[in-house]
């Protein structure tokens, strides 16, 4: 079993994790053009944007070739996963991959302008993420066909974030994209700053360098919106416009220096 895998706090890196298998992380298949794939099952794992697929997961899908009788997905979210289960079919389609299984895993919810990461953390027992991945598990290891039924409110919400994703934005991109490319705008550094290079290690998309002249850090304009440098930072010195609390999470199951081994395309 081949798990790929997509994450900025180790939710997802987790969720693969426990399900077992080779475990291939999407930043590193991506960096080394590695896009092709074959195995008994192949799953992919990552976390829903919007209620529906993130765009650098959707652009990575449309690439990928998948040889596999049994073919996987679980997404995760905080709130609400809208018909993100619909959507992942119909890019299934697109490329003639049928999924066996597609499931949503309900977790924290690292979205800081909509979270306080502090109350997201003492009620991630609520969610009882390891009773529902334990099942998510098992379906998978018995191979059992299942896709999550969703309902046309879920769909119309969906099809609304899908739809403004494939508007050109201003700068002609895809907002898909640019839910980052004015993400610059949208945060601060403070001066605790210490250029440990640790955001830019943890960026999937080398957005972020050290900008010695300011003694801070610089972002670029291909930002994902996956806040793994805001939430790895050691000293929490990289601040969102709009955020709920300065607390920041990472799954107590995963390191640093496993998300740093995921997503560190330098």
């Amino acid at each position: 079993m081949t798990i790929l895998y997509f994450t900025a706090t180790g939710n997802n890196l987790y969720v693969a994790k426990e399900i077992g298998g080779e475990l291939c992380s999407i930043p590193q298949m991506i960096k080394e053009e590695k896009f092709n794939f074959s195995d008994d099952k192949i799953g992919i794992v990552f976390p829903i944007y919007s209620n529906s697929v993130p765009f650098y997961i959707v652009d990575f899908i449309k690439k990928a070739k998948f040889d596999s009788e049994y073919i996987f997905g679980v997404m995760t979210y905080g709130a609400y996963d809208g018909a993100a289960p619909n959507h992942l079919m119909d890019i299934g389609k697109q490329i003639g991959v049928e999924f066996s299984y597609i499931n949503t895993l309900k977790m924290v919810d690292n979205w800081i302008p909509g979270f306080n990461m502090k109350k997201q953390a003492e009620n991630e027992y609520k969610k009882e993420v390891e009773k529902n991945l334990g099942q998510i598990k098992d379906d998978i290891l018995s191979s059992k066909q299942f896709i999550l039924k969703t309902n046309r409110l879920d769909r119309m919400v969906t099809g609304h974030w899908v739809k403004k994703a494939n508007e050109p934005s201003e700068k002609g991109s895809l907002h898909g994209y640019s839910a980052g490319i004015g993400i610059k705008n949208s945060i601060t550094v403070e001066d605790t700053c210490t250029q440990c290079g640790v955001c830019t290690k943890v960026c999937p998309v080398n957005n972020i360098q050290l900008d010695k002249e300011n003694g801070k850090i610089a972002l670029g304009e291909y930002c994902v919106s996956c806040f793994a440098c805001t939430h790895n930072c050691p000293t929490n010195s990289i601040r969102m416009k709009g955020e709920k609390s300065r607390d920041r999470f990472r799954n107590s199951h995963v390191t640093l220096k496993e998300i740093i081994a995921s997503n560190n395309q330098n």
